[in-house]
């Protein structure tokens, strides 16, 4: 008796684990296979699509590196969407969040010119990260104070982000030039590329590390996967921003401050969200103008939709997300599909995502209403 009550709850583990790993899995390959139909109906061959579409993103070391350029900034933005999702807050205000963390690193860079990288490099980092972080205070103390929905604040603020972005890059802050941009910072404020760490002989013998654009931002997103998740697992700050998810009243009950852990978690969101926006200047652009950010931000909810929320996950799922932006480019022009398709593959993979929620709630109600017509 005994063995068969230990058996249940490790079926139940398995169980948990196969539908957390398999829902994104089986999401992504009927949103490939409607995607697919979609193609094919448009006249143009689905195989021939998706094999062009691979080679932009994996055909060689450089379109691999184009992929990881594309994933690292979706990194992070999938995890402040997925770490606000942990403390049951929607946190749809990455994107401005974002601007605000590259607005900073792009102004503090040109001011810190000619200090050594050591110095620099990690204090744009921090600034960054601050940066989202303050731009996200505000919503979240209007969140625990006064009720207001974090959904609609954080968006408002993102619109505002977006267009001091454009009236200090056209004016205050403007590079010489016609272009409304910053200047460019200095290499000492840059991250450096994959393939600058290496000679032209190893890149030569090992052209596997020519990875052309691809900068060592990839490594700063991975490692900030990885605290989060020890974060959320391991520690007392991980345990409040779960607990306050779950259940805010049963949180309170145990002695958990809501409004507390929710200005706590709106405002790491913030920061991860800042910190991706700072790379993106440091690594990529290396300077900001407006509309620097292509939707970065809210692709992010994607990622973390798609991972439900697991940091680690969320790796993966940017590297998707990364691989179907760098390699839409090719299936264009190979193929002749329209990039526009991999908008509504990566909208039906939400989709499904969503209607595996949907599915269970349905299934649970059904087995109340069971439950409560058999007493």
């Amino acid at each position: 008796m005994s063995e068969s009550r230990e058996v249940v709850p490790t079926q139940r583990a398995w169980m948990s684990v196969v539908q957390k790993i398999g829902t994104p899995i089986i999401s992504t390959v009927l949103a490939i296979a409607v995607g697919s139909f979609i193609i094919w109906i448009s006249g143009y061959d689905p195989a021939e699509a998706f094999a062009a579409l691979f080679k932009g993103a994996f055909g060689g070391p450089r379109q691999t590196g184009e992929t990881i350029l594309r994933s690292t900034p979706l990194i992070l933005a999938g995890l402040a969407v997925g770490y606000g999702f942990r403390a049951g807050l929607f946190n749809i205000g990455a994107e401005g969040q974002l601007m605000m963390g590259g607005l900073l690193v792009a102004w503090l860079g040109v001011q810190m010119a000619g200090l050594s990288s050591v110095v620099t490099i990690p204090t744009l980092l921090v600034a960054a990260a601050l940066a989202g972080a303050a731009w996200a205070f505000i919503p979240a103390i209007l969140k625990a104070r006064i009720g207001a929905h974090e959904v609609i604040t954080t968006m408002m603020f993102s619109h505002i982000a977006r267009y001091i972005v454009a009236w200090l890059t056209a004016g205050p802050i403007k590079a010489p030039g016609q272009i409304p941009q910053t200047v460019n910072l200095t290499e000492s404020a840059q991250i450096p590329r994959i393939q600058s760490l290496f000679s032209e002989g190893a890149l030569e013998a090992l052209p596997f590390l020519n990875l052309g654009r691809a900068h060592l931002g990839i490594l700063i997103a991975i490692a900030a996967a990885v605290g989060v998740w020890l974060v959320l697992r391991y520690t007392t700050l991980g345990y409040e921003n779960r607990a306050v998810g779950l259940s805010p009243w049963a949180a309170e009950t145990a002695g958990i401050s809501v409004q507390w852990t929710t200005v706590k978690a709106l405002c790491i969101s913030g920061a991860l969200a800042g910190l991706a926006g700072g790379i993106e200047v440091m690594g990529l652009q290396h300077r900001i103008f407006d509309q620097f950010s292509a939707g970065v931000g809210f692709t992010g909810i994607a990622v973390a939709l798609l991972a439900k929320n697991h940091p680690i996950g969320i790796i993966a799922a940017a590297l998707l997300f990364g691989a179907l932006s760098a390699g839409s480019g090719t299936m264009q022009l190979e193929a002749g599909v329209s990039q526009k398709i991999i908008l509504i593959i990566q909208a039906l993979v939400i989709f499904f995502v969503a209607a595996e929620g949907i599915v269970n709630w349905f299934i649970r109600k059904r087995q109340k209403e069971a439950a409560s017509s058999a007493e």
